[in-house]
């Protein structure tokens, strides 16, 4: 692939007037434009986690690339980096990039909109990674040990020590994380339930976090979100679910099954119930077509999961019709206590053991729902005491 010089956008003077990111070309080598006021530190912490100088204008690294200047922005954009003008800012590491993201499309194993998609989730999974690692322990770790030290003198050495062990970490966690996900797509019943498929969806919410907020300090309930996240990242993964997205006060959930989903909540909610400083949890669930896309869910039963949530007593969860079906079908719960009664005393009656179910369920009553129509919510308990 070759840079296509006409898509910067030569103007009547025979300039350029590249996009955004790019710089104009052959100009010399311009220096970054905050060069004087960069932190020495800084620079020397880039240098040392990216592994090289920065070399390149964006339009000198898109054509040592051999791709456009378009197709470079939108791969840097999707990436999540702000345009850096006429900067030389881009390493040999940033052009290494550029060309094996073009050479997937070129070798026509991506499309162009599939490899801007990889750098977009790529890009806003390690962003987040990134600034949750600083926060959580680096911060901490580089608390200067003697009287006299600044922070910086110690941010260094502990980044060179802690840069190698968490690389190799991260490529081991996405490794299994990729086999995890391979295994489920592979085990899927056709083609189109690789992306559109049946699963169990739940959120779990915080009751009366609004208030929370006008209440406490920023340390007490930036703690406070901390601790419920991790405790359900915690019960979701342990119970064979998967986190989709926490949203502070507020986590997503899918599982392959409604079983499994159906015990990540209660055990929410019971984790929750035995802790003085959370607020009381609710839960709501739905089951049935999920389209998923980027790491993430959508459809009508990812939203009807949200209204359920939302109309959900304290410390309670709530499930759709086709949640309860699910659960009755897979024998995890009685249609009805009745019947399980019944078959309890016919068991007994030919001195067999009689059937057990995990849940019970209860029907609520009807209600209109914003966007969805009339739903007929049921209230999901544990049956037989806790597991």
């Amino acid at each position: 692939m070759t840079v296509d010089d006409t898509g910067s956008g030569a103007d009547a003077d025979g300039g350029v007037d590249p996009p955004s990111l790019s710089a104009s070309p052959e100009q010399g080598d311009p220096q970054p434009a905050d060069a004087g006021e960069d932190n020495p530190l800084a620079l020397r912490l880039e240098h040392l986690i990216l592994g090289a100088e920065r070399r390149y204008t964006p339009f000198q690294a898109a054509r040592s690339a051999g791709v456009t200047m378009d197709l470079a922005t939108r791969f840097w954009r999707a990436m999540g980096f702000a345009d850096v003008g006429q900067a030389k800012a881009l390493t040999e590491a940033d052009v290494l990039a550029l060309r094996r993201l073009a050479g997937l499309v070129e070798s026509g194993l991506l499309s162009e909109a599939m490899a801007v998609q990889v750098a977009r989730s790529t890009g806003q999974t390690t962003a987040r990674l990134a600034e949750w690692q600083i926060d959580s322990f680096l911060e901490g770790l580089t608390e200067p040990p003697e009287p006299g030290m600044t922070r910086t003198e110690v941010t260094y050495p502990i980044v060179e020590l802690l840069l190698p062990e968490l690389e190799e970490f991260l490529v081991y966690v996405w490794r299994r994380q990729l086999a995890a996900s391979a295994g489920r797509v592979v085990q899927a019943a056709d083609d189109e339930e690789m992306v559109d498929r049946r699963l169990a969806v739940g959120f779990a919410d915080l009751v009366g976090f609004t208030r929370l907020t006008r209440r406490m300090e920023e340390e007490e309930l930036g703690e406070l979100v901390e601790a419920f996240e991790t405790t359900a990242a915690d019960l979701v993964a342990a119970n064979g679910g998967r986190l989709i997205k926490t949203l502070g006060d507020e986590v997503l959930y899918a599982a392959d099954d409604a079983g499994t989903a159906a015990e990540i909540a209660l055990r929410l909610i019971e984790t929750m119930a035995h802790d003085e400083t959370m607020p009381e949890l609710r839960v709501g669930m739905a089951f049935g077509t999920v389209t998923t896309r980027m790491g993430d869910v959508f459809g009508t039963t990812v939203n009807l999961a949200s209204r359920l949530t939302s109309i959900a007593p304290k410390d309670a969860v709530l499930v759709d019709s086709a949640f309860a079906e699910e659960l009755i079908r897979t024998q995890d719960a009685p249609a009805s206590e009745a019947e399980a009664a019944e078959e309890a005393a016919a068991a007994e009656k030919e001195g067999k053991e009689p059937p057990t179910y995990r849940f019970a369920l209860q029907p609520m009553w009807q209600r209109p729902v914003r966007g969805l129509g009339v739903v007929e919510p049921w209230l999901l308990t544990r049956r037989g005491g806790v597991a």
